[in-house]
């Protein structure tokens, strides 16, 4: 592809298909060599392949999607303190600062330069949720330096030797060092495969760089998106909702969507101020948590890079939890920055009905980390990430125990017994979960954990949705709420951090998504086949 000539755009689409599946089979390499079940299993990663301006050029098409619409904010604010002609073949930079990058300190993120030939053409980067970041888990820290280890932008790897005292400072500040160093090597065994199937492509096709490939693809993704944004009528369209926040104090999102032209704007002014608990969105996490929902809203066919988010602008006051100020605790974050995708749907419902869905119960996501020692005084964390049900649409059901809108899932049980003493003794279909309507909510799961063990086990559950069910939408019905209960039949908050005794279980009910349209215009077939299949209680059918 040389020259300024207009590109060809079957064969443009053709090599960033080939760039995508690099970094596919980049995030293959990371999910085979992860320590931890929060990568391999639950999928909470992303692996970009950026031109030598740090904007993303591809993505790989697991993992979390926001995550990937980040990396290039990210990779900037890196560039502007490692300038381009400070890089070295086989250097790494690291950080997880939650203003930086994806907005909470358990996710380290990892950027490193693309050398073809001797001359720096690109970079390469990840982002994924540590096992373990130092400080607490639970949702008692007040401010973010509690919440465990800060990491600014730090050189991990100079020249590919180890920055020996960086590794040492962050070791010996969290409890499981081999699992957080084993993730860590298997974000950089994903960047040397990305790096060499990057220069393996310029080889190919007698390419010195990426920069007019790069700019190519932007400009199509770009595009596309534009035109989508002016098949909307112009107008600002507005939703608010509630979250169950934190010590029975609700929080608010206010949220305004202009659309004007090939642009759209977000608002959230007149969301509520940052709180002294985890649940603050930074503003990058906000921005990220707006602009993918609409992504999938107005253009989901189009691949996504840095293009893809050009004509989106996310705007929220600073001190509110949807742009906290530094130190506001963030561990959280997802409890609020979840919601985002529901208040723009809501919001967009009227001049986008066909195409909008009703509030997922899985928006925000439940998270449960389980902590403690086996029999034989061995430490392990596991952190259980287990998905609810989908919010209908005018065409269908809601999806079933289905992320959304981050792309994170349970894995394998197996694999989660495997890495802990923990029994999961049931995990199935909530039934009477979806919420009523024309179209259904889809519905959420119930998990029972055992802890067979002779020790207790603290037990943090970071969720939503216990006193704000998810929303219909058209007259749509809202999803059964969250909850947790114990054995015992004691009922545990949605955000606390108690212990699950030795012999104990507990078990956690997902929310349901919200419905769509009218109930009694649901069709008698459908009513009797969510009775056979068992999606329903006596209570629905009555």
């Amino acid at each position: 592809m040389t020259g300024r000539s207009t590109p060809d755009p079957i064969g443009l689409e053709v090599r960033w298909d080939r760039l995508a599946a690099a970094t596919d089979e980049a995030a293959t390499t990371m999910l085979r060599t992860a320590f931890s079940t929060i990568i391999r299993e639950s999928n909470d990663y992303t692996v970009v392949l950026m031109d030598r301006r740090g904007r993303t050029v591809a993505e790989s098409r697991a993992g979390i999607p926001a995550f990937a619409a980040l990396m290039s904010s990210l990779a900037d604010l890196v560039l502007r303190r490692f300038p381009a002609d400070q890089w070295l073949d086989g250097d790494c930079v690291i950080t997880n600062d939650p203003w930086i990058a994806t907005g909470h300190l358990p996710d380290i993120a990892m950027i490193t330069p693309v050398f073809h030939r001797g001359s720096l053409v690109g970079f390469t980067g990840t982002a994924a949720h540590s096992p373990d970041i130092g400080g607490t888990s639970t949702l008692d820290a007040t401010d973010l330096l509690a919440e465990g280890v800060l990491i600014p932008p730090l050189r991990l790897f100079r020249g590919g030797r180890v920055e020996q005292g960086v590794k040492d400072l962050l070791l010996a500040n969290v409890r499981l060092p081999d699992e957080v160093w084993g993730d860590l090597e298997a974000q950089a065994a994903a960047h040397a495969v990305c790096r060499r199937r990057a220069r393996e492509f310029l080889d190919d096709f007698g390419e010195s760089g990426f920069e007019e490939f790069a700019e190519a693809v932007h400009a199509m993704a770009d595009a596309a998106m534009r035109a989508a944004i002016a098949a909307v009528p112009d107008g600002v369209y507005r939703s608010c909702l509630d979250a169950d926040g934190v010590t029975g104090r609700p929080t608010h999102i206010e949220c305004a969507v202009e659309v004007r032209g090939e642009d759209i704007t977000v608002d959230y002014a007149g969301s509520s101020q940052q709180v002294p608990f985890a649940v603050n969105s930074t503003l990058n996490y906000t921005r990220a948590y707006s602009m993918y929902p609409l992504k999938v809203l107005l253009d989901p066919a189009t691949r996504t890079n840095w293009g893809s988010y050009r004509a989106i602008r996310v705007r929220a006051p600073e001190g509110t939890i949807v742009n906290p100020t530094f130190p506001a605790p963030v561990l959280a974050r997802h409890l609020t920055g979840h919601l985002l995708s529901c208040a723009l749907y809501q919001a967009l419902a009227p001049v986008l009905p066909d195409r909008v869905i009703a509030d997922s119960g899985g928006a925000p996501a439940l998270r449960v980390r389980f902590a403690g020692q086996d029999d034989d005084g061995h430490p392990f964390g596991l952190m259980l990430f287990a998905n609810a049900g989908m919010g209908a649409s005018r065409a269908s059901d809601g999806l079933s125990t289905t992320a959304f809108p981050t792309n994170s899932g349970v894995g394998g049980i197996e694999a989660l017994e495997v890495s802990s003493p923990l029994r999961f003794v049931r995990k199935e279909l909530r039934a009477g979960s979806g919420g009523a309507g024309r179209r259904r909510g889809g519905l959420g799961q119930v998990i029972e954990v055992h802890n067979p063990t002779r020790r207790p086990v603290q037990m943090v559950l970071l969720g939503d949705r216990e006193h704000h069910p998810a929303l219909g939408l058209a007259g749509g019905g809202p999803g059964a709420p969250a909850r947790a209960v114990l054995s015992t039949g004691e009922r545990v908050s949605l955000k606390s951090s108690s212990e699950l005794a030795p012999g104990a279980s507990v078990v956690i009910s997902f929310a349901g998504g919200g419905g769509f349209g009218d109930p009694q215009e649901r069709e008698p077939e459908l009513r009797l086949a969510d009775e056979v299949a068992g999606y329903t209680t006596e209570e629905d059918s009555a």
